[in-house]
């Protein structure tokens, strides 16, 4: 068991620094957390701690905050070149496989499919 726990706690850490490399690499082309954030369907506070546990692990600064957005470090640009190159590496990220068609889900919280015309509103009576 213990093993088990130890080989998805590698998996998630694989992914999580892919992500991180992902956002890094988002920020380099926006040169902005919030147009990186939205590129990347993330929170500007993601974005922004990738960029922190980046800089942490590699312990130079990344990217400089300026008037008009943000913009890279020496080390950061050098860093850009070895982000690209990991993530051309790693497997993409897939979606879920569907047939094409998107699946409703099975529970409470599903609507209703009606078919064809809408029934005309019918006012109540007697209240």
């Amino acid at each position: 068991m213990v093993g088990t726990g130890l080989v998805c706690w590698s998996r998630t850490l694989k992914t999580m620094e892919i992500s991180q490399l992902r956002h890094f690499l988002a920020v380099a082309d926006e040169n902005d957390y919030s147009r990186a954030a939205n590129a990347q369907h993330v929170s500007k506070f993601t974005i922004r701690a990738s960029i922190a546990a980046l800089e942490n692990e590699r312990g130079e600064r990344l990217v400089d905050e300026t008037e008009g957005g943000v913009a890279l470090t020496e080390a950061g640009l050098a860093f850009r070149i070895e982000a690209r190159g990991r993530v051309a590496k790693a497997p993409q990220p897939t979606q879920p496989k569907t047939g094409g068609k998107a699946k409703a889900s099975k529970g409470r919280g599903r609507a209703p499919v009606v078919k064809g015309e809408p029934k005309p509103f019918k006012k109540r009576q007697g209240r």
